[in-house]
């Protein structure tokens, strides 16, 4: 017979970046959690992740917001967690191949500074000295101190542990089967080998987000969208920064289902650079797509010629949730009493997910949120949705 617990003030549903994130805010909030995912801890879209903690590439808006809120708060959670999680505030690099793209940036910036992005214009000899491997001739950049990057598995795992020893229990391979439901409300939710009981069920479940908010009776329309990384041999550190092309962030808020790809370059404390990032809706299609990989490649090497003749070790990929309106759905459920969600986040969601789990603190406990929640809303309206065919 399956286990029951009943002393539990929350249920968090996926143990990836932003489910650890929201564990960690409520047990400091003195929340009783429990963490409940079918697999392993970051073994989802946070594990397939780059680690991104940008800015650089979000508009004025409430994303932005939600980001910088973000970016403060993992710099305190870096004074705090152990050096496995290799935070570095290592600063974005945004490039430019011609006037028209540099100007297109130009305009972009402005906007974040009035929002409190610093984001300082970089000439042709500034990104030579920021950057020496850079391919010539670019017609300059923007430069963004505050983009900065981490482990991802890491640090979910350190924020998970750092909730289990603030009393959050964390229950791993057990799938959500059903929600426990009572006088119109959600009280819990079952696995084939316990029972959860609490007053609310947070659905931070990633790409599976859509099939968790099913089980409570509601809809989220959350997609996977599909990315690569390739992963090169040790090197030197060439990358200094997080670089990449100015497409990459019209590829960021664009909603096509179809591949692309533009070039983005770190390098890691470890010495292997990462390269991304392709984005195309294909459902949960985990073959390997050549033409990415191939892309990715020759758009690395157009951008730091020095990659041109390094081995690639290996390439993997990820999904990220994908909500129709680029926003993450954060926040109670009003159609489903006593369920939230905290996910949505597409790819931003390693970089937004202290700000989430504050905002889910504040949530279950009733405090004064640190931002406006309401672009959140889990019940706003999406707009079109795709249709057959567009990687349902």
């Amino acid at each position: 017979m399956p286990k029951r617990s009943s002393s539990l003030d929350a249920v968090i549903v996926g143990a990836g970046v932003v489910g650890a994130a929201c564990a960690y805010y409520a047990t400091r909030a003195g929340l009783r959690v429990a963490v409940v995912d079918r697999g392993s801890v970051a073994g989802g879209t946070t594990g397939a992740g780059e680690g991104n903690l940008l800015v650089s590439d979000k508009e004025a808006g409430p994303e932005l917001d939600l980001a910088l809120l973000s970016a403060a708060l993992w710099r305190e959670l870096a004074a705090v967690m152990p050096p496995e999680m290799e935070y570095e505030d290592k600063g974005g690099l945004v490039v430019a191949p011609d006037e028209i793209s540099l100007a297109a940036l130009r305009a972009f910036a402005e906007g974040q500074r009035a929002a409190g992005v610093t984001a300082v214009e970089a000439g042709t000899e500034d990104l030579r000295e920021l950057e020496p491997h850079l391919a010539p001739g670019l017609a300059g950049g923007f430069h963004y101190p505050q983009d900065a990057q981490v482990q991802p598995a890491q640090a979910a795992a350190r924020l998970l542990a750092a909730a289990t020893a603030q009393g959050a229990r964390i229950h791993l391979g057990e799938e959500v089967t059903e929600f426990v439901v009572g006088r119109g409300a959600v009280r819990g939710v079952r696995t084939r080998f316990r029972e959860l009981l609490a007053p609310a069920v947070v659905n931070a479940a990633g790409t599976w987000g859509g099939r968790i908010a099913e089980l409570a009776g509601t809809t989220l329309p959350v997609l996977p969208r599909r990315g690569f990384v390739l992963v090169t041999e040790p090197l030197p550190r060439v990358v200094r920064h997080k670089v990449y092309a100015a497409d990459y962030i019209a590829d960021v808020a664009s909603g096509s289902a179809a591949l692309q790809s533009s070039a983005v370059v770190e390098g890691t404390p470890s010495g292997p650079v990462l390269i991304g990032a392709t984005r195309e809706r294909v459902g949960f299609d985990r073959s390997l797509s050549v033409e990415a990989l191939r892309r990715l490649a020759s758009q690395a090497a157009a951008l730091f010629p020095v990659l041109a003749d390094v081995r690639v070790l290996r390439a993997y990929h990820g999904f990220r949730p994908y909500l129709p309106d680029h926003l993450p759905a954060i926040g109670p459920d009003p159609r489903v009493p006593g369920l939230l969600h905290a996910c949505g986040h597409e790819g931003a969601g390693i970089g937004l997910a202290p700000a989430t789990g504050a905002l889910i603190a504040a949530a279950l406990t009733g405090a004064e949120p640190p931002l406006d929640p309401g672009p959140f809303r889990p019940d706003r309206p999406f707009g079109p949705q795709p249709g057959p065919g567009e990687g349902r």
